[in-house]
């Protein structure tokens, strides 16, 4: 949790206002404010501060800050942990970065944009909550049977939650045949209690 005063781009995004290097049309735009508006209302049934409430939903906006952005041109501010990533995944990472350049120094907000799709053994709670926002926002419409139930379990169940939803994303990595990120799988260990 961040006793300091919010950097002015996370103050912004808490509002919707994001930065200059937004990559994102409409649809995108939309699903943010979805996840924002989730992540908010989680942090306020969980009895987070205003403040908090505000750093979770300035989360949810930036974290596809640069979904629409060509991967490629991505890939090449990447360190080489990271470089070899899926091109899908590789909006998180470079969103953290260019962030961390414009002095966002929030490590918890900067790990959970950077890994709220691949899942991270360091999450504290926000990084938890935006990887199980991001799914189980309500314009995702596929699925139902899996996202209602899970979504009406939040935010109290959160690590469960997250647990079932790493899960099944493992699942679908390996029906469709592709590698399992090493962090996805080193989150996985630590959810379920494993520590390496």
């Amino acid at each position: 949790m961040s006793h300091t005063a919010p950097h002015p781009i996370v103050a912004a995004a808490a509002r919707g206002e994001l930065p200059s290097w937004t990559e994102a049309g409409p649809s995108r735009r939309a699903h943010m404010e979805r996840v924002a508006r989730l992540m908010r209302t989680w942090a306020q049934d969980l009895g987070e501060s205003p403040a908090e409430a505000d750093r979770w939903a300035a989360a949810g906006w930036l974290h596809d800050a640069l979904r629409e952005a060509d991967p490629e041109k991505l890939r090449p501010m990447l360190g080489p942990d990271l470089h070899d990533l899926p091109g899908a995944v590789l909006h998180g990472p470079a969103a953290a970065i260019l962030l961390g350049r414009e002095g966002v120094e929030d490590r918890s907000l900067l790990l959970a944009v950077a890994f709220h799709t691949l899942g991270h053994p360091d999450f504290d709670r926000l990084g938890k909550a935006l990887s199980a926002a991001d799914f189980l926002e309500p314009g995702r419409t596929s699925l139902p049977d899996l996202r209602d139930p899970l979504r009406a379990r939040m935010p109290q169940e959160l690590e469960p939650v997250l647990k079932d939803i790493m899960a099944a994303r493992i699942r679908n990595l390996i029906h469709r045949g592709h590698p399992i990120s090493a962090y996805t799988m080193r989150c996985w260990n630590r959810v379920v209690g494993h520590h390496d």
